[in-house]
């Protein structure tokens, strides 16, 4: 061991450090992996509107009092289809405009309407998201009066792959009663969440 007071100059000041490699990106590197992100984001951005969700808007009254004009809704694209969803789908008339319907009859069902009751297979459903009360009787017995599917359609049962939707707005709604059946897969997808406007954000039933 020395004796000298003087410590070994690799004890005083350690090992050297190593310099961090630089960066030596030029701005067309950084551009270009800029424009990947952007890319990379949009494109689950679209994929996500176009498979999974997607905003839609209410236009018109035929939903209410459950849906009202210019409400916003956020639309599930993957959800199964079941009895009472709210649904969106091509006009059938007007392909480019879209309809928002709730279904009433699945395949093999028998629907009819009598004395402003629904009975589906026989039995009779209460419809809570159905309100006439503001309505004359007059309006209502002539603008929402009895009805079966072989008075409609001639046939006794909603036939196999195709729904009958109807709006909740019984008396001003464009739905199966006239324009019929709807095949299943054009359902572009169902709706229970309500995301516009702020005050009436929530589930839709």
């Amino acid at each position: 061991m020395s004796d000298s007071p003087y410590a070994p100059r690799r004890e005083v000041y350690g090992k050297k450090k190593r310099k961090k490699p630089e960066n030596n990106k030029t701005f067309a590197q950084e551009l270009v992996s800029t424009l990947l992100y952007i890319i990379v984001i949009t494109g689950i951005f679209v994929a996500i509107r176009t498979f999974l969700f997607a905003p839609v808007s209410v236009e018109g009254d035929s939903m209410n009092p459950t849906l009202e004009h210019e409400d916003r809704l956020l639309l599930n694209k993957i959800a199964s289809i079941d009895r009472f969803d709210i649904v969106v789908f091509p006009a059938p008339e007007e392909p480019e405009k879209q309809f928002i319907k709730r279904v009433i009859g699945m395949p093999g069902d028998d629907i009819a309407y009598r004395d402003q009751t629904l009975y589906i297979n026989n039995e009779s459903v209460i419809e809570d998201y159905v309100d006439l009360t503001q309505e004359s009787e007059e309006i209502t017995e002539y603008y929402n009066g009895d009805f079966s599917l072989s008075s409609l359609q001639g046939v006794e049962t909603v036939p196999e792959d195709m729904l009958f939707v109807l709006g909740d707005n019984r008396v001003n709604s464009k739905d199966s009663r006239s324009f019929g059946f709807i095949p299943l897969d054009s359902v572009i997808g169902e709706t229970s969440l309500r995301i516009w406007p702020i005050d009436r954000i929530g589930i839709v039933e």
